[in-house]
């Protein structure tokens, strides 16, 4: 069962009651990201989130990683474009320990300078690593094109130059800003009561004060010029990411948006898995992907190929954006899309951290809770018409990409990715 509470202050409190689990999943969320910094901060979000476990009055670093641990269950954080988590799930009977030990760290970390430059040198290797890892580096290539000069196009991480100048002020200002009552989502999923969740974090965080607003209001996106761009790097494959705009995740067609993902190539059955890699064996890495925002989205594809096959896969994937467009998908095809959907809904079901991450956001992005018969009735609802409508707007525009390895740019025959008219 569902149950939200809003504190005085602005603090939202929401939980899911599921009496069969002996764990409980907890979330701290703050509605802030990559997105919310600039130039010369970029990358502040992600710095906070690791200096919050750097040391308290009452606890060490390493004295929080050991009771972290002694809690018996597991214990992470993570930072994205546009929000900041710090989660942990535990038997229910430690309920009341995780909770202690979270607001410990999340009202009363020091930001030690030492702790800083350690953390600092921390981060620069997680940078680097992304650089070594061409996968994840030409999505934020891709980013950059699709984005331009919005802070979407800005990584989480932050670049070299900006973190190696980050300082304790900035951290704290980025803090002062951000965690603020009305930002903070509390999320649990697993056995645990409302009230006494409830109960647990009035006595830390009912008691925070309501800050006057900074008048920061986040920046809406724009459409960018189409952009194509080749990075040249020496590498064993080619790895390309393309993409174009879609909608916000709160869109009343994002239920379209989800099957046609499916169909393109979100599974192992979808058209660009069996026609890029079981019929041509042109890649062994090819998937699609949805990426949404609460004003704001884009759907992509990634994919991993030899030098020489590079357009020949190119050609493939307008080919098949071009069927999508112009002829609707078989109902066979569109109702194995709809069964592969509501299963991995319910499947996820069973995962609490999954389930702790669902609540938290449908109450940033909705305010209210979005059930599961809400979305299974969503999707039920779409069309094989609706489908290709939505293809055709989408792909007309043609694919903002992003090419990293060992190719130049007069290599890629760019207009194999150029819409082609119904026949």
């Amino acid at each position: 069962m569902h149950q939200k509470t809003g504190f005085a202050n602005g603090v939202r409190v929401v939980s899911e009651h599921i009496p069969h689990a002996r764990t409980v999943c907890v979330g701290i969320w703050v509605d802030v990201g990559a997105r919310d910094e600039h130039d010369l901060t970029n990358g502040c979000s992600h710095f906070v989130e690791h200096m919050l476990f750097k040391g308290t009055p009452s606890r060490s670093a390493s004295q929080i990683a050991m009771e972290l641990d002694v809690l018996g269950g597991m214990s992470n954080a993570f930072t994205s474009k546009d929000a900041t988590c710090y989660y942990g799930m535990v038997l229910d009977s430690q309920l009341p320990r995780l909770v202690d030990l979270l607001a410990d760290f999340f009202l009363n970390s020091l930001f030690a300078d030492e702790e800083i430059e350690r953390e600092r040198q921390v981060i620069l290797q997680e940078i680097s690593m992304v650089e070594d890892t061409p996968e994840e580096q030409v999505h934020e290539l891709f980013e950059g094109l699709l984005w331009g000069h919005h802070p979407l196009g800005n990584t989480i991480l932050g670049p070299l130059e900006v973190v190696s100048r980050m300082d304790r002020q900035k951290l704290l200002d980025h803090v002062k800003t951000f965690y603020t009552p009305d930002r903070l989502v509390f999320a649990a999923a697993g056995n645990v009561q409302h009230q006494e969740f409830c109960e647990l974090l009035a006595a830390s965080f009912a008691s925070l004060k309501r800050r006057a607003g900074s008048g920061y209001r986040r920046r809406e996106p724009q459409e960018m010029p189409l952009v194509r761009r080749v990075y040249t790097k020496h590498l064993e494959q080619v790895h390309v990411t393309m993409g174009t705009y879609a909608m916000s995740v709160t869109s009343e067609e994002r239920y379209k948006l989800m099957l046609l993902n499916i169909l393109l190539g979100g599974n192992m059955s979808s058209r660009l898995f069996q026609e890029i890699r079981e019929k041509r064996g042109l890649a062994y890495s090819v998937h699609s992907y949805v990426d949404a925002y609460a004003d704001s989205g884009y759907l992509g594809i990634y994919l991993g190929v030899n030098a020489d096959n590079v357009n020949q896969s190119l050609a493939v994937i307008r080919d098949e954006l071009d069927k999508l467009s112009h002829d609707p998908v078989t109902a066979a095809e569109l109702a194995n899309a709809k069964d592969y959907a509501t299963t991995g809904i319910f499947l996820a079901a069973d995962n609490l951290e999954l389930r702790m991450t669902r609540i938290a956001r449908n109450e940033l992005y909705f305010g209210h809770n979005v059930d599961f018969d809400e979305v299974v009735a969503g999707l039920t609802r779409v069309t094989a018409s609706e489908v290709q409508q939505l293809a055709a707007s989408l792909f007309a525009r043609g694919m903002t990409s992003a090419v990293l390895g060992p190719v130049a740019d007069k290599d890629v025959q760019w207009r194999q990715l150029d819409a082609r008219a119904a026949s």
